[in-house]
């Protein structure tokens, strides 16, 4: 795939808008995945999915492999941008940028895929078949792909995850694991002026629910809560019956969640006549920079210093569709995709130069794996 091909491809791509709710925009996304994959000779399989878009799994060269495991590419068409973004956030380049929704996370990390799927051919063929993932459902959570990415990544030999780069171009060797609680507080309503001492306010017991939530967080450990929304409340003049708050938990180190989680449900009612229910889950499980990552993460780093080309590694604290690969025992690597910055925001872009670079980088590792 040529340069011109490579950044017409994501400007179609990006111009296709795919808001992760919107089953028909997300599938007109993997309609042109699933059109580009195939005339770059890909087997391709639509995945059937009700509640959000098909899943699209293009598999490359593997009739000239015998019983061999594959490397699995993994891309989400999905992004958090509604459709009409497009209106204020066009397509656009300038100062070597390229700008729009969903061009860093992750359109390009698709075109990425395709191109060094096409070049690894090009060049004398990979070193093991390749299979692409294309899922639908990353941003809200991946809950109808977790099982096709943790069955795929079994049947693999490396996982590459082609989610954006750090800014500085370093790939992903750890994230931290994502979890979720929500917090329900019921008091007795009552008029706030003629009978507030018969009420019991939920929106005053939830005050104290959050100082002791947000007092979990432990920085050594690299545990975080935080209470992001609070719901709660009618009119100024009752005393509120309910109030509800949604929790964002972030853990890295091993018992973490189970510290956290016992932590929530051990909570109990500071005002007489409150109750709470407590509903939670980890939804990514962390991935820690192991043993296994750092030799994984070597082999790649040996690879590229063979094209000329120095990598290096970090983390965050975000989660991705790696953390489902990392406790499997897989080896994984993560940010294998553009260079940019803003993700979520009308600042979103990437490096119109790191989109070629990234394919000679992801081509090397598909032809030395």
């Amino acid at each position: 795939m040529l340069p011109d091909e490579m950044f017409s491809l994501l400007r179609k791509l990006v111009e296709t808008e795919s808001p992760s709710h919107d089953k028909a925009a997300v599938d007109r996304v993997g309609g042109i995945v699933a059109e580009e994959a195939r005339r770059l000779g890909a087997q391709v399989e639509i995945v059937p999915n009700v509640e959000t878009g098909d899943h699209v799994i293009a598999r490359f060269h593997p009739s000239s492999f015998v019983f061999q495991p594959s490397i699995l590419l993994l891309c989400h068409i999905d992004t958090v941008f509604p459709l009409g973004t497009l209106d204020k956030m066009p397509w656009r380049e300038a100062d070597g940028k390229l700008y729009g929704p969903g061009v860093l996370d992750m359109k390009s990390g698709i075109v990425i895929s395709l191109a060094a799927a096409s070049a690894a051919a090009a060049g004398g063929g990979p070193a093991r078949p390749v299979t692409l993932l294309c899922t639908s459902d990353e941003e809200t959570g991946s809950h109808t792909s977790r099982a096709l990415i943790e069955e795929l990544a079994q049947q693999s030999a490396l996982v590459l995850v082609l989610e954006a780069a750090l800014p500085d171009g370093s790939l992903k060797t750890w994230r931290k694991g994502v979890g979720e609680f929500t917090v329900r507080v019921r008091g007795r309503a009552a008029h706030a002026g003629g009978a507030h001492a018969e009420g019991r306010n939920a929106i005053e017991e939830m005050a104290h629910q959050v100082i002791a939530i947000q007092k979990m967080t432990d920085y050594e450990r690299q545990t975080t809560l935080n209470v992001g929304v609070l719901r709660g409340g009618t009119v100024s003049n009752v005393v509120p019956e309910e109030a509800a708050a949604e929790v964002d938990v972030r853990v890295m180190q091993p018992g973490e969640w189970e510290r956290v989680e016992a932590g929530m449900k051990s909570l109990k009612p500071v005002l007489d006549g409150t109750s709470l229910e407590i509903t939670g889950v980890l939804n990514r499980p962390p991935m820690p920079e192991d043993a296994r990552m750092k030799a994984t993460f070597e082999r790649a780093r040996e690879i590229a210093a063979g094209i000329g080309m120095s990598l290096t590694s970090g983390g965050t604290g975000g989660g991705s569709d790696a953390n489902f690969v990392a406790p499997l025992g897989v080896p994984v690597l993560d940010g294998l995709g553009a260079v940019g910055e803003g993700y979520h925001s009308e600042r979103e872009y990437i490096l119109k130069d790191s989109l070629p670079e990234r394919v000679k980088l992801l081509a090397a590792i598909l032809q030395n794996w």
